[in-house]
């Protein structure tokens, strides 16, 4: 019987029209998938079958490939792209022989299982499952590739962002000590600014107005373009690049030579900085987390610090605000001034009541 798994799901082998056809009965129960292969038999020795549409000759590779080729580079940023071309590589290896019509739900499954072994992050799995889905979108609707997009029926990993991680004062100091002057500029303008690593990068001088005090930020998650204030220490940053400012980059942070900073290089610089001040647990994009906690903490209120930080929503603005006790505790002393107002009342329209007698 030409019957076999893959995983856990049934597929069949059978000859039609002198070609050797392999389907996935979408299965996994063994008898099901019995009946099912002796029936399409029975409508393939009647001649009465009619094989689906399909697509053999391209596969998930082609698919991805056209997709890093056609809409990644074109579309996003030089780090998204590379970042795109990174989880590719994975997909790739699970699946880039698989038929575009064949790749199941069920195989989707144990590819999440096998990177949870491998020690994938939550969010890079789901990283990867939604590129693949957003290629399989593209497959489906503009390129008329395939027919259905397997993703769809994939659940996505939980994600527990409860790590609550910020730079104290002290450890700062420590981190500025520790860190050549090219980088201390960075994180002094990023824990300033709220600014992501790549905005910060690729931060021209077209974009820096030094007399309104205000960065034109572009190229951000959110696809928006937005016109921020500056505080007066990253202007001191801003205004110790433009006194050192050639002609050859636009660039605002740039190496000796005069080519723009590159990410692998600020890391190479950051962690061994992070090593020597002590500090631990912690990543450059923490700068940004460190923004918006110091100003939650500072009595900002919540709606001013999503607009500063060019934050979606209120909610993910209140994953990185974290309070401490202190921070709290005007908030908590309200309620002993509402008693204190109310006694006081109660007090008054008591001696009111009684003609003043008490």
């Amino acid at each position: 019987m030409a019957l076999y798994k893959r995983g856990a799901v049934w597929w069949m082998r059978l000859h039609y029209q002198g070609r050797q056809i392999r389907r996935s009965l979408d299965v996994t129960d063994r008898k099901l998938a019995e009946r099912i292969y002796f029936k399409m038999r029975g409508l393939v020795a009647e001649g009465t079958w009619c094989e689906r549409p399909v697509v053999q000759q391209r596969q998930v590779k082609d698919l991805l490939e056209r997709y890093l080729r056609d809409h990644s580079a074109p579309n996003k940023a030089a780090m998204t792209h590379r970042r795109d071309r990174s989880l590719a590589a994975h997909l790739l290896r699970a699946f880039g022989e698989v038929p575009l019509d064949q790749l199941r739900p069920a195989r989707l499954a144990e590819y999440k299982a096998s990177r949870r072994a491998q020690g994938a992050a939550p969010q890079t799995l789901n990283a990867e499952l939604i590129l693949l889905g957003h290629a399989y979108k593209l497959g489906v609707r503009e390129w008329e590739w395939v027919t259905d997009n397997p993703v769809l029926r994939i659940a996505k990993e939980k994600v527990r962002n409860g790590i609550e991680r910020w730079l104290t004062p002290e450890e700062e100091q420590r981190l500025l000590a520790a860190s050549p002057p090219w980088l201390q500029e960075l994180i002094v303008f990023a824990l300033h600014t709220g600014m992501r690593r790549g905005e910060i990068l690729s931060l021209h001088w077209s974009h820096v107005d030094l007399v309104r005090r205000t960065l034109t930020i572009l190229e951000q998650k959110n696809g928006a373009r937005d016109t921020l204030p500056v505080n007066d220490t990253a202007m001191e940053v801003l205004q110790a690049r433009a006194a050192v400012r050639t002609n050859s980059t636009e660039a605002v942070f740039v190496n000796e030579a005069g080519h723009p900073r590159e990410a692998r290089n600020l890391l190479r610089a950051f962690y061994p900085a992070m090593r020597k001040a002590g500090i631990t647990r912690f990543r450059f994009h923490d700068l940004r987390h460190t923004f918006a906690t110091r100003l939650i903490q500072a009595g900002v209120d919540v709606y001013t610090v999503q607009k500063l930080g060019r934050w979606k929503t209120i909610s993910m603005v209140l994953r990185y605000a974290h309070h401490q006790p202190e921070s709290l505790r005007a908030g908590a002393e309200v309620l002993d001034r509402l008693r204190r107002e109310n006694s006081t009342k109660l007090a008054q329209l008591s001696a009111a009541s009684t003609g003043g007698i008490t």
